[in-house]
């Protein structure tokens, strides 16, 4: 290929790309339901795979794993709602007894530690505003059937995306491998070897994130709840599943966590006893995130610094709003192996090393991957369709 043709090419892709950019730019309003329910089919794909291997058609396997993941879905509804609603009113009527511990321990505290005035916090103030929007909370149904009456096109707008997410999982999930295959044998042969060994690299990123963090998010959820339950807070249930939640952040699962259960073991207890026991709850957590789950579930294959997480989380959700925020980490797993590989080239070129390219154009030319990217895979990393 002469340069010119290269060079051609190259602008070729940039152009796509940007169209795909833009299109995907215009349609992100209706993007939601597709996006969720490709997670889902994602997240599912693995187990009807295992079911082909015992015998199962795609179809009877999609069906298995569809009512599974609907059980598991409505199982955790009808648990979960109830006692967050409970939690949620509880803190509501515990409100006064924060404000009192406020201006009472907190305040005088920090007037003489920090040589702030009383007049700084208007705790009355404060507590109802707080109360008047948190009580908004406590009745979620209510809010959101009153918000969506008042047109009938956001009624739509609801009823179609609950109705899609399922239909579009299902079909998803039943044609996944078939799917794979066709984007496979869309590829240009000259990088079809290269999107390959990325697209195999991506995957195993993916795999780690969505599955992983999301097994580490609900067992984090799980063990500070009851933890904190255990040790007589009586909010510890719903500010341990806040924790778990948010957890896919570094550390601010724990941080909120931590600060959210002294202040509550505060003004419950007024003893230190009990501050000392949420330090431990915490202190637990830490080890058991650090050195347990996220080894076992996650690895170290996103390589994502907290700092760029933060930034991820916050970006994608000024650009896109909550489709931004769903998709922010997982498309940052995938931006991080597409730059270690831009890295991986500009290294090898004349830009970085004339020497070390020009040592490359030298050796001889093969086409097997090396050993380390290649990794001991057998299998064809896109299989044919069923």
């Amino acid at each position: 290929m002469t340069p010119t043709n290269a060079v051609a090419r190259r602008w070729q892709w940039l152009v796509i790309a940007l169209v795909i950019g833009g299109l995907l730019w215009l349609l992100r309003p209706v993007l939601t339901p597709f996006v969720i329910a490709a997670m889902l089919a994602y997240l599912g794909d693995p187990l009807a795979d295992r079911l082909q291997r015992w015998h199962c058609n795609r179809t009877l396997a999609t069906s298995i794993v569809f009512v599974v993941m609907v059980l598991l879905l409505a199982g955790a509804l009808v648990l979960l709602i109830p006692l967050i609603q409970r939690q949620v009113m509880h803190l509501i009527s515990s409100l006064p007894t924060y404000g009192a511990w406020i201006q009472n321990s907190m305040l005088p505290w920090l007037e003489e530690h920090l040589h702030l005035s009383r007049s700084t916090f208007d705790v009355n103030s404060i507590v109802a505003n707080v109360k008047a929007h948190i009580g908004t909370i406590g009745n979620v149904a209510a809010v959101a059937f009153g918000y969506v009456t008042r047109s009938s096109l956001t009624i739509i707008g609801w009823v179609t995306s609950l109705v899609l997410i399922p239909v579009v999982t299902f079909y998803l999930l039943r044609d996944w491998d078939v799917m794979v295959a066709k984007i496979d044998d869309l590829l240009p042969r000259n990088i079809e070897p290269t999107v390959r060994r990325l697209a195999r690299e991506s995957d195993s990123v993916l795999g780690a994130f969505v599955r992983g963090q999301l097994l580490v998010m609900v067992a984090l959820g799980a063990y500070y709840a009851c933890a904190l339950w255990l040790i007589g807070l009586d909010v510890g249930p719903l500010i341990g599943m806040i924790a778990g939640l948010v957890s896919f952040v570094p550390y601010l699962g724990f941080i909120t966590g931590l600060l959210a259960s002294l202040i509550a073991a505060l003004v419950q207890y007024h003893d230190w006893q009990h501050v000392a026991l949420v330090l431990g709850v915490f202190g637990i957590g830490q080890v058991l995130e650090g050195y347990v789950l996220v080894p076992r579930l996650v690895g170290g294959k996103i390589g994502l610094h907290p700092v760029a997480v933060i930034f991820a989380v916050l970006a994608f959700g000024q650009l896109f709003g909550f489709l931004g925020v769903l998709l922010a980490l997982p498309i940052s797993s995938v931006l991080m192996v597409l730059l270690r590989y831009l890295h991986e080239r500009y290294v090898g070129s004349a830009l970085y090393d004339e020497r070390a390219a020009a040592a490359a154009e030298r050796a001889p030319v093969t086409l097997e991957l090396e050993p380390s990217l290649a990794g001991d895979d057998t299998h064809d990393a896109h299989p044919p369709p069923k």
